[in-house]
């Protein structure tokens, strides 16, 4: 325990921000980092807990107090050993996870968690700085050969465990650049892309092969993995969007989040985008339909490249400002969050439906809305109700669906391979094997779960490490 006492003498301290007017004229990362005594401080705070909540609140189960009181201890190098001992990409994790570790941290009961995910991110970023992190090489290959389909979080660790147990590894992506929804997906002034760069260094060092515009089941014909490896891995994620079919849909400048979003990381690459492929929110009235973590992107975004007006909509209520701690704790709570990119200049509008999209010459410029209200049936389930004479409209230039994800995209390698699904539309596989119904074929991540977050990614991908080692040699060494 850093110190007894620590959490009753020291407040919260977090990491703050560069000032509005500055951070929206790029696309660079913004977080001011504490100082190291400050996070010494920080570190103090944790109470040791007999139980530690934040463990496992933290999927990968992270040894938080671990390493909160080494950092107390200014014993650096020893806290990213502890840290790497469960998560393979704290760097990540410590930019883009919500930190579920904090909202199960005991202290959160006074509202005033540790700051684990800043001392986390303070932690990696150090051990790079001084050059403690270096590729782990197996001592001795075995000659088995895994091919890994998706370079996101899931496939990048299963790969990056994978090769250390000494197998060939071979990491397959559709996109130019590996990284998948990490490189694509998350702008760069959350998570700057040579974080990503720095790791597939180490990890070709390592024995990773990387090949990018690769395309399994278009490209190449996924039946010839089965043929060419020992064992091969979904990781593909799951990158069907939720799409809203309503009238005028089909109008020019109603976009998926996700083309949006990948554009403006290939602009900050150095790519030149076609200007009859564009999607920009510049001098734009933009609308942004969903309320989760990529609508939030969405409006950092649009912010960024010049937007006249920002409006999120989301169906659902607006959730309270603070959770009721003795009914929620240690569990994540549903409470009104708001994000950097909200504090940049949003308007956000809750209980709201889209009915239609109204436009002229092929192009929108007006959406029509109705006002619904939440209640429960009988049977305790929620059912949503148009309020009547709520109908409004707004303008809008452009209409950026940031609703989700449905399902991994079933034609090409799924329709080919044709493993069974779950319910959902997910490659079906336990978190105990990741075995598949396919002989040899294991699934992780977004593909097996459901569109979640990079935290899950990378402990599936642990985990499926781990099964398919076990499945090729009868038995692992790699934890769990």
């Amino acid at each position: 325990m850093g110190k007894p006492t620590g959490f009753l003498e020291i407040q919260r301290r977090d990491r703050g921000y560069a000032p509005v007017a500055d951070r929206i004229r790029h696309f660079r990362e913004f977080v001011i980092p504490l100082p190291e005594n400050e996070l010494a401080a920080q570190g103090a705070r944790c109470m040791d807990c007999g139980i530690p909540y934040c463990h496992n609140g933290c999927p990968v189960n992270n040894l938080i107090p671990d390493w909160n009181d080494l950092v107390y201890r200014e014993r650096w190098q020893e806290a990213i050993r502890e840290l790497h001992r469960t998560n393979n990409f704290p760097e990540f994790t410590g930019r883009v996870c919500p930190a579920p570790c904090e909202a199960a941290c005991t202290l959160n009961l006074e509202d005033e968690p540790v700051t684990i995910k800043t001392i986390e991110c303070a932690i990696v970023d150090r051990a790079w700085e001084e050059g403690w992190i270096k590729p782990e090489i197996p001592k001795a290959r075995t000659g088995k050969r895994v091919a890994i389909v998706g370079s996101g979080p899931a496939g990048l660790a299963c790969a990056q465990q994978l090769a250390r147990a000494g197998h060939r590894v071979v990491v397959f992506e559709k996109n130019d650049r590996i990284g998948g929804l990490l490189r694509y997906g998350i702008p760069d002034f959350k998570m700057e892309k040579h974080h990503i760069d720095r790791r597939m260094a180490q990890m070709r060092a390592e024995g990773v092969i990387f090949r990018p515009n690769t395309w399994i089941g278009v490209d190449v014909p996924a039946r010839e993995l089965l043929d060419r490896y020992d064992a091969v891995v979904l990781a593909g994620g799951a990158e069907k969007p939720r799409d809203l079919p309503v009238p005028g849909r089909e109008l020019d400048g109603i976009h998926f989040a996700m083309d949006f979003l990948r554009q403006q990381n290939k602009r900050v690459a150095g790519d030149a985008i076609p200007p009859e492929e564009e999607i920009l929110a510049t001098g734009k009235r933009v609308v942004v339909i969903g309320g989760g973590d990529t609508g939030s992107d969405c409006i950092g975004t649009s912010i960024r490249q010049g937007a006249v007006s920002v409006v999120q909509l989301e169906i659902l209520p607006k959730p309270p400002e603070k959770e009721n701690k003795l009914l929620t704790w240690p569990y994540w709570p549903t409470k009104l969050r708001t994000s950097s990119s909200h504090e940049e200049g949003c308007e956000r509008l809750f209980s709201v439906s889209t009915k239609a999209f109204e436009g002229k010459d092929g192009k929108v410029n007006k959406i029509h809305l109705v006002r619904v209200e939440w209640n429960q049936d009988e049977d305790g389930r929620w059912q949503m109700k148009e309020v009547p004479g709520s109908e409004f409209t707004l303008d809008a230039d452009l209409v950026l669906l940031a609703m989700g994800f449905v399902h991994p995209v079933h034609e090409g390698l799924i329709q080919e391979l044709g493993p069974e699904l779950d319910p959902r539309g997910n490659v079906k596989a336990d978190t105990q094997n990741y075995r598949t119904s396919i002989d040899k074929v294991f699934a992780a991540g977004d593909m097996r779960r459901g569109q979640s977050l990079v935290v899950w990614a990378i402990r599936e991908g642990r985990q499926a490490a781990r099964a398919v080692d076990e499945y090729l040699m009868g038995y692992s060494e790699l934890p769990y």
